[in-house]
């Protein structure tokens, strides 16, 4: 996986031939690259995308092989599992908006990649869900946590349960994903995307997030939360200077 910084877009592209598979390795490397995004308070934007046509295939079959036929590789599977939920937790907590850019199959692991993302557009030919029961398995880095609180239970249940994989246009129809285009126009629209939303002030996109996930939170008052981020974003001069500009030019 490799990072670019292209202004205040931090372009993460999926790099890992032939199917961009998660391991150890693949974990570890979207944590570094969470490290320098948070760090880089120049960057509003994280998008990530792939070199190949598969956006992310899931988990890498040797690496599974290795460990499945064994308790002790078992249990070092639920630990890598583990790690997946807290890098794809810590990149759905992101002081930055993620952006997935999907352009061919988005399965498994891969997709629950990109259900941390804040926001998706897919190519309309893209193959994207969770089919992990089709393998006696389910999608445990997340999948039935994001995929229900995003589209509702029915339609969690719909492709959970039914291991079913789905095109860009249905997802786009079933709220999985926000956009749908052409495969061959792809690339612009999320690039589009990205340097939209990379226009935005950092700190208003970072308190929103808490807020918006606060709404499904039923342990969270979410009106609170959308007091205490407007009482820190009031005391931003970038807010000041934007509101003023604002009045200033109301006529």
């Amino acid at each position: 996986m490799s990072l670019e910084l292209d202004g205040p877009i931090a372009i993460a592209t999926l790099c890992r031939p032939p199917v961009n598979a998660v391991n150890d390795e693949w974990v570890a490397r979207l944590d570094e690259i969470l490290d320098q995004v948070e760090a880089d308070e120049r960057i509003g934007v994280l998008w990530i995308r792939s070199s190949s046509r598969v956006f992310c295939a899931g988990a890498d079959l040797e690496f599974m092989r290795a460990r499945l036929f064994t308790e002790e590789g078992r249990v070092r599977m639920i630990d890598f599992t583990r790690a997946m939920q807290d890098v794809y937790a810590r990149l759905e907590r992101l002081g930055v908006v993620s952006v997935a850019e999907i352009g061919g199959a988005a399965l498994g692991g891969g997709f629950e990649l990109a259900l941390a993302c804040d926001l998706r557009i897919v190519a309309d030919s893209a193959k994207v869900g969770l089919p992990e029961a089709r393998l006696g398995l389910l999608p445990a880095a997340g999948g039935t946590q994001r995929l229900t609180r995003l589209c509702g239970k029915g339609v969690a249940s719909r492709l959970i349960l039914g291991a079913e994989i789905i095109d860009g246009t249905e997802a786009v129809a079933l709220g999985l994903a926000h956009w749908s285009v052409p495969a061959e126009q792809l690339p612009a629209a999320a690039r589009a995307l990205a340097e939209r939303i990379a226009q935005l002030p950092r700190a208003a996109l970072a308190a929103s997030k808490p807020c918006i996930c606060a709404a499904a939170d039923g342990g969270c008052d979410g009106f609170e939360a959308e007091l205490a981020g407007s009482s820190r974003l009031l005391a931003q001069v970038e807010t000041q200077q934007r509101v003023r500009r604002f009045l200033e030019n109301k006529p």
